[in-house]
Parts: C-alpha cells; structure tokens; sequence
C-alpha cells in the first residue's frame, strides 16, 4: 500500500551507493507539488542512507527560477501567458539538472523565484557537492515538447501527483486571493490561464513513474526531527506557495 512512509524510503533508495539522483515532481497547478517536496527534504534530510551525512544530502531545486524575466515576456507579448510552457527556459533547466547530474563541482548554483517581486532570482539556491538527492519540481517536468524533452532523461523518477479538480481548482483560488488578487481576479486566473496549463499536464499523466494521491502528503510541520511522521492525518495538501499573477505550480 503506498504512504508517505513508502514514498520516503522509496526516495532514500535512488542514492543507492551514494550517488547522485534526481527525482522529478509534476502535476497540475495547485496539486500539491511544492507542498510534497517539502515533506520529502523535511523527512529526508535529518534521516541519510548509511554513510551519508546528515546535514545536506538532499536539496529542493524547483523549476520555477527558469521563469522568464517580465522584461523578456513583454518583449516576446507574452506576458498575459506568465506560466504557461513558453514563458520558461526549458533548455536552461536541463543545462542545470545536466551539471547537477554530472557531479563534478563543489557547489552549483541554481536560480529562485522571488514570490514578492515575482521574478527569478539567479543563484538563490546552492546545491553543495554533499547533496545526492536532488528534489526538482515543476508543472512541465513530463511535457511532450522537444524542449522540454530535454530534461527528460536526467531524471532518476518523475512523480506525479493528483488531486481532484474541484478541490485543487478551490484551492488554487484561495492561494490567489492569499497572494493578493480579488475574488474575482483569482477566479478568473485560475479557471483560465491555470487551467489551460492544467489540461497539458493532465496529458503528461501516463509517461509518471508514479502516480502521488495528494492525500498521502503529510506537512512539512507534522515531520517529526527524526524523519518520522506523526499519527494525524495530512491537511492542505494542494497550498504550495505561489505569487500573485503567475500561472501556479
């Protein structure tokens, strides 16, 4: 039967002999993405492998810092798209997950998504020579696109994770209004341009190595330090932070 706990373990077992792994999170806006890979680095990081240290073996690089700069949208009228499939850099994503998995540096950097400006934010986040377990996440990880292709084989597993649409759709309107947008701003957002986004991905469903209920997902603050769960059961799991505006991952 698959849980949380299975999930974990099944993540713990890619860096079999303490190489490198990528693991992939897809799913619609509002699925419950981010909110799984927190609870991955949550109970992952202070639990190793045998021989791993405890401190950075896993890290969280999502795909939303290859978002393209507003500048560049409104240069390529695409603005009113932000989030769809051409408003990234897929080629620069795969560049990174390539670098990552060819492990040869000390450190590498990787960009962000600064939620307030809504921008990507280069070399936010460093990804030490420590961290075997990469966490990538990201609505386009599966898309049939030869740019987006690219990345494809860089990834040890690609998860996806599902959540029913009433709920998910609910949920993706609250988050809007949380970020800043009025009722009627963030119903239109989300049925709209989110949802567009939302039909690719539902076709990407079947090319998953699995598929995530997002019931089984157990918060990030219900992780215990020692790795473990606690008993109560998983609430929110669709809230993954996303800013105002932005077609939601």
């Amino acid at each position: 039967m698959l849980t949380f706990a299975v999930l974990v373990e099944r993540a713990r077992a890619l860096v079999a002999g303490g190489r490198r792994a990528v693991l992939g999170i897809t799913g619609a806006p509002g699925a419950g993405k981010s909110t799984l890979a927190q609870a991955l680095l949550a109970a992952l990081a202070p639990a190793p492998p045998p021989g791993l240290p405890a401190c950075g073996w896993v890290a969280h690089v999502p795909m939303d810092g290859f978002h393209l700069a507003d500048r560049e949208l409104d240069r390529l009228g695409l603005r009113e798209r932000k989030g769809a499939p051409d408003t990234f850099d897929p080629l620069g994503y795969a560049a990174l997950l390539r670098r990552l998995r060819e492990d040869a540096d000390d450190v590498v950097y990787a960009p962000g998504f600064e939620r307030v400006l809504e921008q990507p934010l280069a070399g936010a986040i460093a990804v030490p020579r420590s961290a075997r377990l990469i966490l990538t996440e990201g609505n386009y990880l599966l898309l049939d696109d030869p740019r987006w292709a690219r990345a494809r084989p860089l990834y040890d597993e690609v998860w996806f994770v599902e959540l029913p649409d009433a709920e998910r759709l609910r949920r993706l309107i609250e988050r809007h209004v949380r970020f800043g947008k009025t009722e009627q701003a963030a119903v239109a957002w989300a049925t709209g341009t989110d949802e567009r986004n939302a039909a690719l991905i539902a076709g990407t469903r079947a090319r998953a190595d699995l598929i995530v209920p997002a019931e089984l997902i157990v918060p990030a603050e219900l992780i215990v330090p020692a790795g473990l769960v606690v008993d109560a059961p998983p609430s929110h799991p669709g809230q993954d932070a996303s800013g105002p505006g932005v077609a939601s991952s």
